[in-house]
């Protein structure tokens, strides 16, 4: 008897020894970098924001005002802000971005540096303000606000010259200043042209790239409000998509290198739209769309409004495909959102609703070829849980894996839903979508990107099980949640 206490001794030790070892936490994977910074990811969550385009060309039937329109025309006869923000509100939106001004210079809040605005029109005795009105609405319903601020006025007599880079960043201070929390500043590349300018009727030219200075224009606005985004064609926080279809690319990457772009520059083919897989800074893709032709409303236009399978089919081509969709909505010469745009919309979040109502893979069982030093805290059962901040993965030289789902028992799939775990870097760069039937494996999808969400709609099939082959990654894979419906 006394022989064996040595041995069991060891043994006792070892048994400890490797109980410890498996309680240490095991590191999760090291962030692969460009990262999204905290306000780029609230933006990611939002998915789906509205912009307004409302002005004198509202009045007009213009597209672009020419900046000599009288202030006069602008008189919505019944303005009602809060049936924008209720609609959009119901229809699932976040937010709002507000055409403060366009092109034509026309302003929708009283501006002290120009007599173009709300000030010299007849609609509330030159009382009113757009901006403030739709900013009380945002917060009493429960939308992030933003505005949009046409660099290029065709109005204003100094734009061109060093004068009108002062007036643009003075209406800048007074929107980040007097209107509450902006989320997102909206900027474009329409920079110089034919226009008004203060009776000079003529074409003016600038250079794109220098004439803002829009780091200090931008900074003169981050020391007013740090959390605001800025979008513009190549960011520096949101960029375009490349289109105005309501189309992200099929492979959409999150980053590029924005150094060489800038607002108005002509475009490298293609790069907008898909990102560059190597790119040094996050600049994600913003895909905005009208729900009419035209981004102002036109009554010509009333029997052209995108019907709600075509808005369901945008959002599988934006948020689907890891954008975030700006919807187009243009308030009518009452100041209200047309019925049948707001017909559209409801048919549109009913779609949402019926086609995404019930996750079937919930809490369903999900095993995975490997994952990250064989602990629960990265396992395959983190892709069902439904709670975004856990996620599953690899050990770091494990680039390629195959995670199952079993629903339990025969259902019909029709949409597949994937998402990465971003916070630590976009990763994946191949993978295809298999299901189950009479006991073989049928591929149903294939990618290049999935990033923040990737929607796949399939052909419906009945089926037990599901699973994702990852081929390719630049680094170790992260899966935070798959949803099948």
């Amino acid at each position: 008897m006394r022989k064996r206490i040595p041995y069991l001794l060891t043994a006792a030790l070892i048994l400890c020894a490797r109980a410890s070892w498996a309680q240490q936490p095991v590191a999760p994977p090291a962030p692969l970098l460009p990262l999204p910074t905290e306000k780029q990811m609230a933006w990611h969550e939002m998915e789906m924001n509205a912009f307004i385009h409302f002005t004198t060309n509202t009045f007009t039937g213009r597209e672009w005002g020419n900046g000599d329109e009288s202030e006069a025309l602008f008189n919505p006869t019944a303005l009602d802000v809060r049936q924008w923000t209720k609609t959009l509100k119901s229809a699932g939106f976040k937010g709002v971005i507000l055409t403060a001004k366009h092109h034509d210079g026309f302003c929708l809040w009283p501006s002290k540096f120009t007599d173009h605005s709300v000030k010299r029109s007849p609609w509330k005795n030159g009382n009113g303000d757009v901006v403030k009105e739709l900013s009380i609405a945002c917060e009493s319903d429960g939308l992030k606000f933003g505005v949009y601020l046409s660099p290029w006025d065709r109005n204003h007599a100094a734009y061109g010259q060093p004068a009108y880079i002062n007036y643009y960043r003075n209406q800048l201070k007074e929107l980040f200043t007097n209107y509450g929390p902006v989320f997102e500043m909206w900027f474009d590349g329409a920079n110089g042209g034919s226009g008004y300018y203060g009776g000079a009727n003529e074409t003016r030219k600038i250079n794109g790239a220098t004439y803002y200075d829009w780091p200090t224009t931008l900074d003169s606005v981050r020391n007013i409000q740090p959390q605001v985004l800025f979008f513009s064609d190549a960011g520096p926080d949101l960029r375009w998509c490349g289109n105005e279809n309501g189309t992200a690319g099929l492979t959409n990457w999150n980053t590029i290198s924005n150094d060489t772009l800038y607002a108005g520059k002509p475009r490298i083919e293609g790069l907008l739209n898909t990102g560059a897989a190597n790119g040094t800074k996050w600049i994600p893709a913003e895909v905005d769309v009208s729900i009419r032709p035209g981004w102002f409303y036109h009554s010509k236009e009333d029997t052209m409004v995108k019907t709600p399978e075509r808005l369901f089919q945008i959002y599988l081509s934006s948020v689907g495909r890891g954008s975030t969709l700006l919807l187009n909505i243009p308030p009518d010469q009452r100041g209200l959102f047309h019925e049948k745009d707001v017909k559209a919309l409801q048919g549109f979040r009913k779609l949402l609703d019926t086609e995404f109502k019930k996750n079937l893979a919930a809490k369903a069982k999900a095993t995975a070829t490997s994952f990250r030093g064989s602990a629960s805290m990265f396992g395959a059962a983190k892709i069902t849980d439904g709670k975004k901040e856990t996620y599953w993965s690899t050990h770091d030289e494990v680039k390629a894996a195959t995670i199952n789902i079993n629903l339990g028992r025969q259902q019909q799939v029709k949409y597949i839903v994937l998402q990465e775990y971003i916070r630590l870097g976009q990763r994946i760069s191949s993978f295809t979508v298999d299901v189950k039937q009479a006991g073989d494996w049928k591929q149903v999808a294939e990618g290049t990107t999935i990033g923040y969400k990737r929607i796949f709609k399939i052909d419906p099939v009945t089926t037990t099980e599901i699973r994702l082959n990852i081929k390719e990654s630049k680094a170790c894979p992260l899966i935070s949640e798959i949803a099948i419906y």
